[in-house]
This record gives structure tokens, C-alpha cells and sequence, in this order.
């Protein structure tokens, strides 16, 4: 039999998935790697750090599903989008990877604005204002901030682009990928607004699509470090949150689905909506043929991580890994709206259905009534009303019916959340199987386009299977619709007020 290793390079761990050519899902292990927080508002990961969990999850998931490693035909990798990680011509790492949370360049993203006449007119050329977040802005800083690194660098790749370079010497980047950094969607080329406001296009690689074979596959180093064939064939890939579109199976224009992870997004698929609108981004799919709209929510999972961590310890060493399990049973007996409590999950900022790179989380409205089970319950609650926000959205600004949709990533396997998320947004939905796993499949049948074992990705649906449905309850739409108002209140109450007290902050020096 043979098969494919998947990688779904995370913002914590990097998981190896072994697929067959059937779709099944062989085996899979994860390697966690660390994030460093140097200064506020700075976010930084090692690079090679990622290429170490690499070489370590692809032996072990062959050892684990005891294969021989010749039946190892292809590698893919799904992986963070947004990273910015200088590489000399000799394919050294001249600064951490600057990940796509990291908000340092907001004084680079305002500047960068004010070169082509201001927010306005920038938007007109560029489809879409810039935030600190923004790889634009980002790659700006290392020229004002590290000239040193900026001379010296050959390309900027993102991290599928350098673990492409680091098992094939090619340093290449694939469409979807470089949509974070600026395509033209039309053009399948860099986007001439990049030359406008004066990045050097020359330090950006050369474009590839998702199902493309690198160079000749796995160099004879590379091969020794994962213990695989020299050869093995490496396809161009793709961000996480196209490998999570093809997983989801909803890959049909007008096609939306939900991800659920330490972040989460809405993505709508679409064949001709190419507008950028309040924070959500038009950006290629791994399909060459399709474009996603896709609204990031920065932290979802991360959140109930540091609820977990925070206010449940003692319950976490008994529980173990059940803890998720036991505050399941813990939200159901609050009542829905936690009596009247409100959290808006911007721990990291936000994209959307807001873009800012100072707003952070709120506690709204808490009384001495209030336990530390309804501030859990309202902290579920801040994102299921955050993601209402992003579909109502896209259906006032795209036309998309939003009425069906799917959820994917570890939070749709949270069954009290995903009925307070039928209930905030009254719509219906279904949850499919191994919701852990769709990024990974879905980059698996990337895979399996370029090897042609599949004539093209409307096929991808074969692959995928609904497990549940949910239903919104009706009995708690009031309760919902009058918390939601109040929610989007929030912030365009307190919008000013985050960037008078972060704006400073904010900016950081290491």
C-alpha cells in the first residue's frame, strides 16, 4: 500500500499524518515546539525548531503504523500562514520567524498607508487596509528595524516555503501562501501595490502552485534527517486554513465551514469575490480555480486553554485529560447568557470581525452574583457571538446565504460549545469525522491531485463524512440577540479607549 505524510504545522506543534491513497488516516504524531514572547506584541518562533519536529513526527508515524518507508510516496505540508522568515542565499535563517500573531508593526503599517495618500486610498489600490499584523508591515520593520538581516536576505519565505527549502534546497512560495503576503488573485502573480510602497520584490521567491512537484523530492540530507526515501516526492502545499477548506468538504462556491482551533475563522468558498471587507481577506485557495474569504479570529482555543490553565487547575490534575469533558457538564448548568455576563475573546487583539492590533479581551458587566462558572461559560459564548458577527458579515457584504455550514479542528469535538454556537447564531451546522484531522486530509488531497490519483478537488467531498448535527435551541434566541447587540457595543465603545491604553504599549523593543 502506499501512502502520504501529511505535516499540519501548527502554532504549537507540528503533527505528522499518514494517509493512504483510500483518504484513511494511518497513524499521526505531534512534536510541540516553543513560541518566545521577547517583547510586548512580539511573537517569535525558531525555525529550525519547526524542522526538528519534522524529522522527529515523520519517523515516528511510520514507526508507529509499522510500514516500510519506501511506501512513503509523497510529503505535503499544511502550515501557519503568515510567517516572515529571512533566509540568506546559502538558505540561512537570519532572524526568527516573525509569526502571524505578532502586531510589531503598526507605526510600519500607518507609515506604509501614509506613502500612498492614507488608509482611503490605500485600501482603493491594495484591496484592503494594513494592521501591525500584516506581512507587509512586517517585512518593513526588518528593513527599518534590522537593515543588517534586510541586506543580507536572499528571500522571505513563509514556513511552508522554508520547510519546502529545508527537504528539496528549493526556495520557492506557493499561491495560497502568498496571498497573506499580497497576490493578485487574477494575475496568479505578486501584487504590484508590494513594489508601491516599496518592498524589494526581487527578496520575494518564486510562485508555485499547491499541486506542483518541488525540485526533485527529498535531497539525500533531507531524506537522512526523516529517515525517508532521497526522492520522495514534496508538493507545494498550502496555509492551514486552505489545507481546512479541502478537508472540510466544503469546497462548492458559496461553501462555508467553521474552524475551531487556538484560532478560529470563517471561510466561504467563491469563484469570483475577490473584495476585502471589515477584516475579512479574499485569498487563493489551494484549488487554483477558487478563491476563500476567510475572517480570522485570533485566539478561540487558546482562550478556553487559559481558562483551563487559570481557573481550573486543581480540577485539570484530577481530571487530566478529561478536564475539557468535565467543563462540558460544567457550562451546561448555567443558564444561556451566563445571566448577563460578557467576554469578548481579544486576547491577542483581532481580525475578525474587527481589525486592531490593541483591542484585548473585556469582562462586561459582572456583579457579585457571578461565579467562576459563568465567567467560563461566557468566555465560550464571546466566541460563538464573535463568529455571528463574521457571518452576518458575509452575508450583508458578499451575498453568502450562511444558513448551512460545517465545523472542523479539535473545538468541534466540545459539544456543549458547538450547541452554544448553534444557539448564538441560530443557524444549523454538522461537525464531520475526525474534525482533528481536516486540515491534514485536506492537504492530503492536495496530494492526491498532483499525483493525479484524483482528476481535480471537486472530487475532495468523497473524502469527507458528516458525524453530527446541531440545532439551535429556540428558546434561548431572545436571550442571545439582546447579548449579541450589546457585545458589538463593546468594542465600538471601547475602541479608542484599547488604542489609548495599548497603542504605546504596543509597540515594543526587544
Amino acid at each position: 500500500m502506499n501512502y502520504i505524510i501529511a505535516h499540519d504545522v501548527g502554532t504549537s506543534s507540528n503533527k505528522a499524518v499518514l494517509i493512504s491513497y483510500e483518504g484513511k488516516i494511518i497513524a499521526a504524531k505531534a512534536e510541540p515546539y516553543p513560541t518566545y514572547y521577547p517583547a510586548p506584541s512580539f511573537v517569535e518562533q525558531n525555525p529550525e525548531e519547526y524542522w526538528q519536529a519534522i524529522c522527529k513526527s515523520s519517523q515516528e508515524v511510520v514507526k508507529a503504523a509499522g510500514i516500510d518507508k519506501n511506501d512513503v510516496k509523497a510529503i505535503i505540508f499544511s502550515t501557519q500562514a503568515m510567517g516572515v522568515i529571512p533566509v540568506d542565499e546559502d538558505g540561512k535563517v537570519l532572524y526568527p520567524n516573525i509569526t502571524w500573531v505578532d502586531g510589531r508593526a503598526e507605526k510600519q503599517a500607518q507609515e506604509l498607508m501614509n506613502k500612498v495618500g492614507g488608509k482611503g486610498i490605500f485600501s482603493l489600490v491594495s484591496g484592503t487596509p494594513i494592521m501591525g499584523k500584516d506581512v507587509i508591515a512586517k517585512i518593513q520593520w526588518v528593513r527599518e528595524e534590522r537593515p543588517d538581516v534586510y541586506s543580507r536576505t536572499k528571500y522571505f519565505l513563509d514556513v511552508n516555503g522554508y520547510l519546502k527549502y529545508k527537504c528539496t534546497g528549493e526556495m520557492v512560495a506557493e499561491l495560497s501562501g502568498a496571498s497573506s503576503y499580497g497576490l493578485d488573485l487574477k494575475k496568479k502573480t505578486w501584487m504590484s501595490a508590494l513594489k508601491i510602497v516599496g518592498i524589494d520584490m526581487n527578496k520575494l521567491p518564486p510562485l508555485v502552485k499547491s499541486t506542483d512537484k518541488i525540485g526533485k523530492g527529498l535531497t539525500k540530507k533531507a531524506a537522512e534527517e526523516m529517515d525517508l526515501p532521497e526522492g520522495t516526492v514534496v508538493f507545494g502545499g498550502c496555509d492551514d486554513t486552505q489545507s481546512a477548506a479541502i478537508g472540510s468538504g466544503m469546497n462548492r462556491d458559496g461553501d462555508i465551514h467553521i474552524y475551531l482551533g487556538t484560532s478560529a475563522w470563517v471561510v466561504a468558498t467563491t469563484k469570483t469575490k475577490t473584495q476585502f471587507k471589515h477584516g475579512a481577506a479574499a485569498i487563493q485557495s489551494a484549488d487554483p480555480e477558487m478563491n476563500l474569504i476567510a475572517g480570522i479570529t485570533e485566539a478561540a482555543g487558546s482562550n478556553i486553554q487559559w481558562l483551563c490553565d487559570q481557573f481550573f487547575r486543581t480540577e485539570q490534575k484530577e481530571y487530566g485529560e478529561g478536564i475539557y469533558a468535565y467543563m462540558d457538564e460544567v457550562i451546561k448548568k448555567i443558564p444561556a447568557g451566563s445571566d448577563g455576563l460578557i467576554c469578548t475573546p481579544w486576547m491577542l487583539g483581532e481580525r475578525c470581525p474587527v481589525s486592531s492590533t490593541t483591542t484585548r479581551a473585556t469582562l462586561f458587566n459582572m456583579d457579585p452574583t457571578h461565579t467562576r462558572e459563568h465567567l467560563m461559560r461566557s468566555v465560550y459564548e464571546g466566541i460563538g457571538y464573535n463568529l455571528r458577527w463574521i457571518l452576518e458579515n458575509y452575508e450583508k457584504d458578499y451575498g453568502f446565504g450562511c444558513r448551512k455550514f460545517r465545523i472542523i479542528g479539535g473545538g468541534a469535538l466540545d459539544e456543549a460549545w458547538m450547541q452554544i454556537i448553534a444557539d448564538i447564531t441560530q443557524r444549523e451546522f454538522a461537525v464531520v469525522e475526525n474534525p482533528r484531522m481536516a486540515g491534514a486530509l485536506g492537504v492530503a488531497i492536495v496530494a492526491f491531485v498532483g499525483l493525479g490519483l484524483i482528476s481535480g478537488f471537486d472530487q475532495a467531498g468523497k473524502y469527507v463524512r458528516e458525524e453530527k448535527q446541531y440545532l439551535p435551541n429556540p428558546k434561548n434566541r431572545i436571550t442571545y440577540d439582546k447579548l449579541f447587540i450589546t457585545y458589538k457595543q463593546i468594542y465600538k465603545s471601547l475602541a479608542k479607549t484599547y488604542k489609548k491604553a495599548n497603542g504605546k504599549r504596543f509597540e515594543g523593543e526587544e
